[in-house]
């Protein structure tokens, strides 16, 4: 596969199969993502790998907490970000594209707008790891500064497309972050790490109509402004 075949082709897959992805494959995949750049060589980045029990358990601990967190709403302040991923006041044009991604996905899986039951449950897919075989949670020294975040994004980046490149797929999820306070201790962080985000690792199932869903992209010309000598 070449690269633009793996960045064309690369998606945030929301169901995936049973195939187990051999340990070897995983460390060269990682080994390949550390060729990302970062800030005078910093490699910020730290990396979980999770599997069999250790995934299961970290699955059932954060499904249990997502549940009681839908029941008593007032539980929110024990599960707070470190950092925040998304802006606190939404304007055009970011929040039109939110909500066409939100319910393009929920249209696609008959998901009504007033069905609380389907949507959390949809939401809860997040903390299964899509069914994913393998978990990745990857966390950062809380002393380094905000430019390591974009170092990070570089990193995971080049993740995803060498794990493209080997038939496998993604989804990066920040959906965890809300519940370091279990995540982290259960994957032996310190405590001077920050999560940064989950990733789902494995391969996709064909027949699962949620993996038919495909993000738009707005044109070049949207996001470009030339700057020509006179």
């Amino acid at each position: 596969m070449t690269v633009d075949e793996a960045i064309r082709s690369r998606m945030s897959v929301r169901a995936f199969t049973a195939q187990p992805v051999a340990p070897e494959l995983i460390r060269e995949i990682l080994a390949l993502a550390a060729r990302a750049p970062s800030g005078t060589n910093t490699q910020p980045w730290r990396v979980y790998v999770l599997r069999g029990a250790s995934r299961d358990a970290l699955v059932q601990q954060v499904c249990a907490a997502h549940d009681a967190l839908r029941a008593d709403p007032t539980l929110a302040d024990e599960y707070r970000e470190a950092y925040d991923y998304y802006p606190e006041r939404w304007v055009s044009p970011y929040i039109d594209r939110r909500r066409e991604n939100g319910w393009g996905l929920y249209g696609l899986l008959g998901i009504g707008k007033g069905d609380k039951d389907r949507m959390h449950a949809q939401h809860q897919r997040n903390f299964r790891f899509f069914d994913a075989p393998v978990g990745l949670m990857f966390t950062v020294d809380r002393v380094m500064g905000r430019g390591s975040l974009v170092d990070y994004g570089m990193f995971l980046q080049n993740l995803m497309l060498a794990a493209r490149a080997r038939g496998l797929h993604t989804c990066p999820q920040a959906a965890w972050n809300g519940f370091a306070k279990i995540i982290l201790p259960h994957i032996g962080a310190g405590p001077d790490e920050m999560l940064v985000c989950g990733m789902a690792l494995g391969y996709a199932d064909p027949e699962a109509i949620v993996n038919t869903f495909h993000t738009p992209r707005i044109p070049v010309e949207d996001y470009t402004r030339w700057l020509d000598a006179s």
